[in-house]
Order: structure tokens, then C-alpha cells, then sequence
């Protein structure tokens, strides 16, 4: 029954505006948004809103038509997202749905509160636990104590600095790039204002007692050594012990050996993964196809082709090429990468301003304690007014179960959000109407007032002869 109204509902109006979904672990922004659009499209709520958008489609001009790109000549429920969200990360990730798409770039400056899990003892290129181990340090004496009073110097506002080997980029290129080339840092390195609001350890893991652990891949020493030396120059500009000019050319003088050791390394890494390549395939040897040459096509390691030999793990269309972009979660049978109990962990829960990097707080946060920490896991519980578990934050797996399932619940997120859009304006309106309302109220008492003191001091006539005293007006 209920079912049944929402649909009617939709009939008399098009399913438009904000609501948030709990993006899973392992998937990108990109691929929520394209399962949504394979739910939506066929589905009853949407239908509306796919009949409008042909009608105003039918109505183009040729040139138009002509100008759209196969792919754009679909017709697909439009959506977008309001910030996106790390494969490694869940938690809310805010969709907007027809006219609500225009609505979303409200949300990129809105503050959010994130739940990560940082560990202690190591740090890795990426500052997270999928990335390759750089350096380790002893974590035997720390303590919660310790974090909690190194966490005093991330509150409030102050400059943070992103990621430097993963993310950081000059003139488009990589800063790991110009260590490993042996060229000096162009600039001074960026960084952004950020504001932490709230900033809490709310649960301590002693050694031993949880199963988050560092990756087990270590990086060459060569390549550890260009991370190594750009996080220097970066060191250095934040203490302000040397000129930007100074810390660029440490550079050259550290990894001049490694950058070449890390060439040759490289090099030879190519030429034995072509030389596997050229071994394997899934295809017998007489089914091969050939090239132009005569030889056999070698065929990408682990590749699976269709039958009409089209490589799938190349096809850029792939539908799950959003799909587990990242390792998943160590199972607790697997052996630790270290002896004995290992490091402790600790979850931290902040609230911040955009642009903030939350594994760029877990990195600096070991370098302060001088043991080395990353982070292992992150949630957004919040973004602006969308919070995990309430109605306008839908669980992803709800699409799986149905049109019956999902179709309320967006509805309902729909339905609160409009309604908050139209009272946000009338009480944008409303204000004013009773501010000119009550002056001209005031006004009007002010003017009657005036009259009476105006003919309380008008000064009596003298009475005359024709006109008696007692008649004065």
C-alpha cells in the first residue's frame, strides 16, 4: 500500500532533490552513481523525470542532437555527487537527483565529521595501510596519554599539508617525480587552512588487541629514500629551518645514488613482467591471433578476452571498473608483519572544514610522536546536514533488494529535503514582510502621535465679539 502511493505520488510530480547514500568500501564515487542510475532508470519513481527529459530531448534542434556523443544520447536519471569519497573510505556520500544536481556545490565547503582508525609504528607513501611501508619506528612507549596530548596541536585553525608523495602535484607533475629525476623543488610546497572543530580519541587498542596491521609490501630502498626526501623538504619548510631555495637542493644531493639504483630497478621490473606477459595466456597456442609479423599476440598477464578477442580488463566501458579498488580488510588467521603483540591503534573522530586530509593527520600525528602511524580505516559520518542512520542517508544494499525497498526510503529523503528547501525560503521571505509590517505600525503611531502634540500646542485664538470664548475650536 504504502508502495503504491509513493507511486502515485510520483505520477504527479518528478522525483528530484538531495539525499545521501552509505558508499561501501573498495568502490569509487563514480560507481555508486552509475548502480543508482541501473536501479533508476527502469523503475516507476524515475519514470516521470526520464518522460520530462525526453519531452525537452524531442524539442532540440538537429544541430543539437547532432552535437550529442552516443554515450550522451542516452537517457539516464541525472545524477551527481556532492564530494567524493575514497575507495579506501564508506559513509556518506550526498547524491543529487535531477534540479538537484544544481544544489550540490553547496555542499564541497560544508563541514564533515570523519571516524578513522590510525596505527602506530610505520608510515607508508600514501599514509594508509595500502600503500608500501617507508620507514618504521619503535611504538613500545606509547601511550593514550601521549596521543591524547599530541592531538592538542591539530585543533583550530592551522596550515596542513596534503599528502606529499601520493597526491601533491607542481606544474602537473608529481613531487616524487623531480626527486627521482634529481631536480629541485620549482616552488615553495602549498599548503591549505584548514579548521579541525571537534577532535576526539574515542576508543584506545592496546597492543595485541585489534586487527588492524601495516601493509606487507616495503617499498626499495631506493624509492624510500625519494620519499624520504621529499618529506624533508616539506619537514624543513614547516619548521622553517631553511630557505625553500635550501631544502630543494638537499634533494639532488640525497637520492642522487637511489634515483639511479631506482631507474635500473625499474627497467629491469619492465622487462621481466614482458617477459612473463609474452608467457602466459588463457587462449591454447594454435588459437592465438596473430600480428602482422607472423608472431603470436602477447596477451596481458591475468587478462580475460570475450570471444571476439576484445580484452576485458582494458575495456575503459567495463561495468564494474569502479569495483574493489582496494585490498580488502586482513582476515584475523592471517600472520601479523610483526613479533610479538605489535603496535597499539586508536579511533579518532574530528570534525572539519573541506579540504582537509584525514590521512595527512594520521601521518603528521606519528611523525610527532616519532614512531610512524597511518591510517586503516575511515568513515564520514556526516556531511552537512546528512548523517549515517537517519532517514535521509539511505544503506547502499537497499538497491539490491528491490524497487519496494529503496523506492520509499529515497522518497521519504526526497520529501525532506524539498520541504526544508521551500521552509528555508519562506523564512527567508517571512522576516522582511514582518520587519516592514511592524515599522509601518510604528510609523502610523508615531504620526498620530505627533498630531496630538502638534494640536495640543496650537495656541488659542483671542475670542471676539462675533465669537464667543466658548465656542473656540
Amino acid at each position: 500500500m504504502i508502495w503504491r502511493s509513493i507511486f502515485k505520488m510520483a505520477q504527479n510530480s518528478l522525483a528530484e532533490g538531495v539525499f545521501a547514500i552509505n558508499k561501501p568500501y573498495g568502490m569509487s564515487s563514480a560507481q555508486v552513481i552509475r548502480d543508482c542510475q541501473h536501479h533508476f532508470n527502469p523503475s516507476k519513481l524515475f519514470a516521470p523525470l526520464l518522460a520530462a527529459d525526453r519531452a525537452l530531448r524531442e524539442k532540440e534542434g538537429r544541430y543539437q542532437k547532432q552535437r550529442r556523443t552516443h554515450a550522451k544520447r542516452e537517457i539516464n536519471v541525472k545524477i551527481g555527487h556532492g564530494g567524493t569519497l575514497d575507495p579506501l573510505a564508506t559513509g556518506v556520500l550526498i547524491l543529487g537527483v535531477g534540479k538537484g544536481t544544481k544544489a550540490l556545490h553547496d555542499f564541497l565547503g560544508c563541514t564533515k565529521t570523519y571516524e578513522t582508525v590510525v596505527v602506530f609504528g610505520a608510515s607508508t607513501d600514501t599514509y594508509d595501510r595500502v600503500g608500501k611501508l617507508i620507514k618504521k619506528g619503535d611504538y613500545s612507549n606509547i601511550t593514550r596519554e601521549q596521543v591524547e596530548e599530541a592531538l592538542n596541536s591539530f585543533r583550530g585553525k592551522f596550515q596542513q599539508m596534503p599528502p606529499l608523495y601520493s597526491a601533491l602535484k607542481m606544474n602537473g607533475k608529481p613531487l616524487y617525480e623531480y626527486a627521482r629525476e634529481g631536480k629541485p623543488i620549482p616552488r615553495e610546497i602549498e599548503t591549505r587552512e584548514v579548521d579541525v572543530t571537534e577532535l576526539e580519541l574515542t576508543e584506545w587498542y592496546e597492543p595485541g588487541t585489534h586487527n588492524h596491521r601495516w601493509p606487507t609490501e616495503e617499498a626499495e630502498q631506493a624509492e624510500k629514500n625519494v620519499v624520504k626526501s621529499v618529506w624533508q623538504v616539506a619537514k624543513n619548510q614547516q619548521d622553517g629551518t631553511t630557505s625553500t631555495e635550501e631544502a630543494a637542493t638537499l634533494i639532488p644531493e640525497v637520492v642522487e645514488k637511489e634515483v639511479k639504483a631506482l631507474a635500473n630497478h625499474e627497467s629491469n621490473k619492465r622487462a621481466a613482467e614482458e617477459r612473463v606477459d609474452e608467457l602466459v595466456s588463457e587462449e591454447p597456442a594454435g588459437k592465438k591471433r596473430k600480428t602482422e609479423t607472423g608472431a603470436a599476440e602477447p596477451m596481458m598477464s591475468g587478462a580475460l578476452k570475450d570471444k571476439k578477442g576484445k580484452d576485458k580488463k582494458q575495456d575503459k566501458y567495463a561495468k564494474n571498473r569502479g569495483l574493489d579498488l582496494a585490498p580488502p580488510p586482513p582476515s584475523p588467521d592471517t600472520p601479523f608483519p610483526w613479533e610479538g603483540k605489535g603496535p597499539p591503534a586508536a579511533k579518532i573522530r574530528m570534525t572539519v572544514t573541506s579540504g582537509f586530509y584525514v590521512r595527512s593527520l594520521c601521518h603528521d600525528l606519528g611523525e610527532k610522536l616519532g614512531c610512524g602511524a597511518m591510517m586503516a580505516e575511515l568513515v564520514r559520518s556526516r556531511q552537512g546536514e546528512f548523517v549515517l542512520g537517519t532517514d535521509n542517508c539511505m544503506e547502499y544494499s537497499d538497491l539490491t533488494l528491490g524497487e519496494e525497498v529503496w523506492a520509499p526510503k529515497i522518497q521519504k529523503a526526497l520529501d525532506l529535503w524539498n520541504n526544508k528547501d521551500k521552509a528555508g525560503k519562506a523564512q527567508a521571505v517571512e522576516p522582511v514582510v514582518k520587519k516592514e509590517e511592524v515599522k509601518t505600525e510604528e510609523v502610523k503611531a508615531e504620526e498620530i502621535k505627533a498630531e496630538d502634540v502638534k494640536t495640543e500646542k496650537q495656541p488659542t485664538p483671542t475670542p471676539t465679539l462675533e465669537q464667543p470664548a466658548g465656542d473656540v475650536k
